[in-house]
């Protein structure tokens, strides 16, 4: 008589627990990758405004909050087309450059010359425009390395900006002027700030919707009702909060709404467009995306030119906010912030890995970090070297948890 086969085990909750297919490295793998490069900087911005906050109470004030939002724009701005070149695994050491030009350029043409000062912006963005054509088709046409190729650039950039200021130096903006009235004194009102913070919402929490059904259609498992209602509770009393405290002073400033409002089309530009695909995946593997059918020359091409006239952008608005534009502008400090700001944000140095929202997580801690030492009457030297050990801690935080993630 043949003995029956035993039954298989059942697969109870503690076995899977015990299994580890609820441990952290598992929980880290649901993560997109996009997303991952964020989970540590953000824990290590908290700390920082914690340690800050502790010792010295008014780094927290509502004033001092609405100081660190405005001097985190410009550079923001910069950093956010960083983080569109390190996607595609490329690198502009220049962006610091670009900046000092298109504010010397502004300061010239409507300073020197009297041009209205639209017409000397839209001349700067297009300055930024053209450096990033050049940089694509010497990149992707040539060959040339683009880490060597833009700091050529760089110093090549430095010196038609000295070309430009010529024997004067400094040329200082009216504060008449609109765009020093935007970068300084240009606050939401309070109606306006509520009212952006009832669309958001709306907006965020009917993309999601629209996702489930699209899913749902498709037969796929989409966010569950609870999960999403608390996405929408959190991001409501997130927004509430921040309007709500930095109302408390002068509120949000025009170049902050303009640096999200630049982040959010870049982020859906990244996750939602034919072109968001391209970037990620010649970022991934290039060689793969050729053989798919990608136009990588001309993805490449794209995000340097996104990058260099957000760098021209980014330094329009150091020239509104400093009322000026000098031969400091768009120093060694621009550009090594900014990449620091998009590495330290979670975009990888390899391509592929970062999101828009990167720029902004990343330029918080490094402001709030100058920031909070300047309060604390530290030199620049000791600002230098806890923002250069905040980059390395990042680093090691995103390359250690890289490693429980993969299988």
């Amino acid at each position: 008589m043949t003995r029956a086969p035993a039954p298989a085990p059942v697969r109870t909750h503690v076995a899977a627990f015990d299994s580890g297919e609820s441990s952290l490295p598992n929980l880290l793998r649901r993560i997109p990758d996009r997303e991952l490069g964020m989970v540590p900087v953000i824990g290590a911005l908290a700390v920082i405004w914690a340690v800050f906050g502790l010792v010295n109470p008014a780094f927290l004030s509502a004033e001092n909050l609405v100081n660190l939002t405005l001097q985190s724009a410009p550079t923001g701005v910069i950093a956010l087309g960083v983080v569109l070149v390190l996607l595609v695994g490329q690198m502009d050491l220049s962006v610091g450059s670009v900046s000092g030009l298109a504010a010397a350029v502004v300061a010239v043409t409507t300073v020197l010359h009297d041009w209205p000062i639209g017409l000397g912006i839209l001349l700067a963005l297009a300055v930024g425009v053209a450096v990033g054509l050049c940089y694509g088709f010497a990149a992707t046409r040539l060959g040339l390395p683009s880490f060597v190729l833009t700091l050529a650039g760089l110093l090549i950039l430095a010196g038609v900006q000295l070309r430009v200021l010529g024997s004067r130096g400094s040329i200082n903006l009216p504060f008449e002027s609109w765009l020093v009235r935007f970068a300084q004194q240009g606050f939401l009102s309070p109606l306006a700030a509520w009212a952006l913070v009832a669309a958001a919402v709306t907006v965020v929490t009917a993309v999601q919707l629209v996702e489930r059904a699209r899913r749902a259609r498709v037969g796929l498992p989409g966010i569950g009702t609870g999960r999403l209602l608390l996405r929408t509770a959190g991001l409501a009393a997130v927004l509430s909060a921040t309007v709500a405290y930095l109302g408390t002073a002068r509120g949000i400033g025009y170049p902050v709404v303009l640096f999200v409002s630049l982040v959010v089309v870049v982020d859906v530009l990244l996750r939602r467009t034919r072109w968001g695909r391209s970037v990620r995946a010649v970022g991934d593997n290039r060689r793969s995306a050729l053989l798919v059918g990608v136009a990588v020359r001309r993805t490449t091409v794209s995000c340097f030119v996104a990058c260099s006239a957000l760098a021209a952008l980014g330094g329009v608005l150091a020239a509104g906010r400093l009322a000026a534009a000098n031969q400091g502008t768009g120093g060694a400090d621009t550009y090594l912030t900014a990449i620091a700001a998009a590495v330290i944000g979670g975009t990888s140095l390899f391509g592929g890995r970062g999101n828009a929202w990167s720029a902004v997580v990343g330029v918080l801690v490094i402001t709030s970090i100058s920031n909070g030492l300047t309060l604390l009457d530290l030199d620049t030297a000791s600002r230098y070297i806890v923002t250069g050990s905040v980059l390395v801690l990042a680093l090691t935080a995103d390359t250690a948890l890289r490693r429980h993630r993969s299988p």
